[in-house]
């Protein structure tokens, strides 16, 4: 193969209950046990921890990347926790537009859809360096997910990268399948598999380009 929204969540979900001790005297400047400046500094610590702790940021969510094309919209989730390499690259050919107006160029029935390397009128794009091959991650190649394209060299992928119509997985394009490296995994289709189907209709015979062109008009983060 060629070259959302986290809630805030509390540190406890039960609710912080003060118990003050009960004085029976009628006069005095004691809370029971306890002094009032021994009292006014728990109080003002728990409010101060509480605080700290609803200042820290959120974790971001995984990334997710929207394909417009001209079959439809795909959602993508990207996996930078098992293929932090290959997904930092992807973004970062996002990020500065790259996959804007490139076409998916090869299309095989009962197999893949491949695309990010060449424009409408066929000519191929410059592309960053290679990265290495995060075959071997635990992700595997079945419907719906997205993997990087490359040549017979497993660390030469650039931009180009396959969707998966059916599971590609073990025997395939998992480690120890066509190739005994394997393809990256780095995300999966969590919108947009009808969009997916419409492309699969689209190939033509054998292993070369679909019946129409199929564009990727843009690839944003969400």
């Amino acid at each position: 193969m060629g070259k959302a929204h986290r809630a805030w969540l509390p540190l406890n979900d039960k609710k912080v209950r003060l118990r003050f001790p009960r004085d029976n005297r009628s006069t005095g400047t004691k809370m029971g046990n306890m002094s009032r400046s021994t009292f006014l500094r728990i109080v003002v610590a728990i409010i101060t921890a509480s605080s700290f702790a609803w200042a820290q940021p959120v974790k971001a969510a995984d990334p997710v990347v929207v394909m417009k094309t001209n079959l439809g919209t795909i959602e993508i989730q990207l996996d930078p926790k098992n293929a932090p390499v290959t997904t930092a690259n992807f973004l970062a050919y996002v990020d500065k537009k790259f996959y804007d107006g490139t076409i998916f160029h090869r299309v095989v029935r009962g197999f893949v859809a491949q695309g990010g390397g060449f424009t409408a009128d066929g000519q191929q794009k410059e592309t960053n360096p290679p990265i290495k091959n995060e075959a071997a991650n635990g992700l595997h190649n079945v419907r719906g997910t997205i993997s990087m394209a490359r040549t017979d060299d497993p660390n030469s992928a650039t931009s180009q990268f396959f969707l998966n119509f059916v599971d590609n997985s073990t025997g395939k394009l998992d480690p120890g399948g066509f190739s005994p490296d394997g393809y990256a995994v780095f995300g999966k289709i969590t919108k947009g598999l009808d969009v997916l189907d419409k492309m699969e209709a689209l190939a033509g015979p054998g292993d070369g380009p679909p019946t129409q062109q199929i564009l990727l008009i843009s690839a944003r983060r969400k």
